[in-house]
């Protein structure tokens, strides 16, 4: 099985101010939150900013499933903590489903 790539969409609330504050946290994101990403099989992690919208592209490897992050993230008081302080600063995409934070973007092209 080879590695897989998800790329997701999340909004942040549109306040200079609190945008800055987000960008400053995710210069110095938590090793336990680093650790949390790594040991879910996340290969790599990018995180772009346009306006108030954030992209994340995620590389992740056979055994990744986000059920899997997700009952890793609810066991682990670090990541809930960090979690907790970033949503002040997030706002859900329209189009999210209910319960969803970062929304899964549909891939429409692929130069081959």
């Amino acid at each position: 099985m080879e590695n897989k790539r998800y790329a997701l969409a999340l909004d942040l609330i549109d306040d200079p101010e609190l945008i800055n504050a987000y960008k400053k946290a995710h210069r110095k994101v938590w090793p336990a939150v680093i650790d949390s990403i790594k040991n879910s099989g996340i290969i790599n992690m990018e995180i772009y900013l346009t306006g108030n919208r954030l992209f994340m592209l995620m590389e992740v490897d056979a055994l990744f499933s986000f059920d899997k992050k997700s009952k890793m993230d609810a066991k682990n008081p670090k990541v809930q903590e960090w979690e907790t302080l970033m949503s002040k600063y997030q706002k859900i995409v329209p189009s999210a489903e209910k319960g969803e934070k970062w929304t899964l973007m549909e891939k429409i092209f692929q130069l081959e």
